[in-house]
């Protein structure tokens, strides 16, 4: 099982790789710096925390593991 650090590491980065990659769709869709950038920042934290409390939630199912 990952520790709690290992699991908010891993966030982290996943949500920055996100970050990055919704600026660039949201600047194609709407033109705008300003405005990409707000919708990538509210979906990196809605993301953020939708993805640790999944893990969480997972980490404590034993269902499927081996060993």
């Amino acid at each position: 099982m990952d520790s709690t650090l290992r699991l908010f590491t891993k966030a982290v980065t996943w949500q920055i790789a996100g970050l990055f990659s919704m600026a660039l769709i949201g600047f194609l869709f709407t033109g705008s710096i300003a405005a990409s950038s707000g919708i990538a920042v509210v979906g990196a934290v809605a993301g953020f925390i939708s993805y640790f409390v999944h893990e969480v939630v997972w980490a404590r199912i034993p269902w499927g593991r081996e060993g």
